[in-house]
């Protein structure tokens, strides 16, 4: 048996892990994962045409976001997964013993699709749907759903299931993925700031107390609110991590005195990090990384994260909150976390905050003092080539303003870059799905200087990826329109000569070189 995953950007040789995931998952669940997508797709074409229960609809989507970079490496999750969507297809298949799931997983796979063409577009499109899924799962935690969206995931598994599917249909699927893309960030938006308020500009503190403490990773703001509102009065603090620094912006969330604030940087740091933290970490989504044996006892998921030997908090139960009383004592019981920097970080630039800010912004654009806004949203990663953002951060002009969201700003949003009247010259907008604030403020733009084309606008962009969420981000992009988008540290390596120059004579896709040179050819 052997494994072949190219969806992230740290594949192997820039190609396709083969062997064990960069991520740390084995070729057991790697394989698994393909054939839960085959299930997927089989369980799409069944369906096409007739109207899904909201019981399938929500295991089609929970199931893709179980597939994504670093969110399940759990193989016993996996087959429960693959069997319930088997069952669903009505087929033998689900009667099969463990064994022969994973024997014929082997079998499956983008990899066996013969013509390269079709194989790259309908990787795209899945990838897409995987970052799509996971954001409509955020928003169905929150009581917000939409029917358009399901219906379309089933159609799309649909069309990347038939043999026959064309390279043109594929295209238009692919930015068809991307205008649903669109959609789902919007409805992620109206959950999010309905139930906590819009983001608002905030000092996060980065130091630490001396009361015992629950790390909370990922991107779940249910799982959040109801971490929050069990550990209240307990005696036992919460921070955030990595992409769970933007909870710190809603007001809802600050209600809480024992919501300190952020501990550490990006997902990929966490092996230092957690170790130093010393009480129990949650994870609620993707970015969990095989963890150390120093702190390995410590870790427990929730959602659709999971591994194989970790406590598991189980999902909600007919309408009641999720139960997370065995991390709240598990964290009475251990030190207070090790503080590994002091000071504070500013963010919170959402789209009603950045707009309530308008008219001091256009002013700035208007007078000069704004030349350029830089759209550096996206992902971070441990590839020593990452440090390329830092230094096109720090080397930019003193005339441009960063906009950014997502885990990719840890490379620049402690570093002091300064203001242009007011106006800090890093806006961070929050978590990777609310780029969709940073389109609102593009078209708001747009409006504002009355142009008639979204790239006649003062702003460039220099995206980096790592994972599926930021796939549906770039097909978003694409779907409105947006053009001359540079991608990196590289382009994906599941896209195929042909695909590739499609995407740059049509789109002007183009990847990074050196600072300098990139800085030049962006900024002028």
């Amino acid at each position: 048996m052997s494994m072949y995953c190219n969806q992230c950007q740290e594949a192997a040789r820039g190609v396709a892990c083969t062997k064990v995931g960069v991520c740390g998952k084995n070729e057991i669940v790697s394989n698994l994962q393909d054939l839960l997508v085959d299930t997927l797709q089989k369980l799409a074409v069944k369906l096409k045409g007739s109207k899904a229960s909201e019981e399938v609809t929500s295991y089609l989507l929970k199931s893709l976001f179980q597939t994504i970079t670093n969110a399940n490496f759990s193989q016993s999750d996996i087959l429960r997964s693959i069997r319930k969507g088997l069952i669903l297809t009505d087929t033998e298949l689900a009667y099969a013993g463990d064994a022969e799931l994973i024997a014929k997983s082997a079998d499956v796979g983008f990899e066996t699709i013969v013509n390269d063409d079709a194989r790259a577009l309908k990787s795209l499109v899945v990838f897409g749907l995987k970052g799509l899924a996971a954001y409509a799962e955020h928003a169905a935690n929150l009581g917000h759903h939409d029917e358009k969206i399901t219906n379309f995931v089933i159609k799309a598994l649909a069309m990347v299931d038939d043999e026959n599917a064309s390279i043109d249909d594929l295209l238009a699927l692919t930015i068809e993925t991307g205008q649903f893309g669109v959609t789902a960030m919007a409805l992620l938006d109206t959950a999010n700031t309905s139930a906590y308020g819009n983001p608002e500009i905030t000092e996060v503190n980065l130091g630490v107390r001396n009361n015992p403490a629950i790390l909370i990773s990922g991107h779940d703001l249910k799982d959040m609110e109801e971490l929050l509102a069990q550990t209240a009065g307990t005696g036992v603090d919460v921070y955030t991590h990595s992409e769970m620094l933007p909870a710190n912006y809603y007001p809802k969330f600050k209600r809480y005195d024992h919501f300190v604030g952020n501990y550490g940087n990006a997902w990929w740091k966490q092996n230092e990090e957690f170790e130093k933290f010393n009480g129990p970490v949650l994870f609620t989504t993707n970015c969990i990384t095989p963890p150390k044996a120093s702190y390995k006892d410590r870790i427990y998921t929730t959602g659709v994260a999971g591994f194989d030997g970790f406590p598991h908090i189980a999902d909600r139960i007919a309408g009641q909150a999720k139960d997370f009383s065995i991390i709240i004592e598990h964290a009475k019981r251990l030190p207070a976390p090790t503080e590994i920097e002091t000071g504070t970080l500013v963010g919170g630039f959402a789209h009603a905050q950045v707009l309530a800010l308008a008219d001091k912004v256009v002013d700035a654009v208007k007078s000069g003092a704004i030349k350029k806004f830089v759209v550096m949203a996206g992902c971070d990663g441990r590839m020593q080539s990452r440090e390329y953002y830092s230094e096109f951060a720090q080397e930019l002009p003193q005339d441009t303003v960063i906009l950014t969201a997502g885990c990719a700003k840890y490379r620049y949003n402690k570093l002091n870059l300064g203001d242009i009247g007011g106006i800090p010259r890093v806006l961070d907008a929050g978590q990777c799905n609310d780029s969709y604030s940073l389109v609102v403020i593009a078209l708001k733009l747009q409006e504002v200087f009355g142009l008639k084309d979204i790239n006649d606008l003062p702003i460039v962009y220099n995206i980096a990826w790592y994972e599926q969420k930021a796939v549906i981000v770039l097909l978003a992009l694409l779907a409105l329109g947006v053009k001359n988008i540079h991608l990196g540290p590289t382009l994906p390596s599941f896209l195929s000569p042909n695909v590739t120059k499609i995407l740059v004579e049509k789109f002007g896709l183009a990847g990074i070189t050196d600072v300098q040179s990139d800085i030049k050819s962006m900024i002028g």
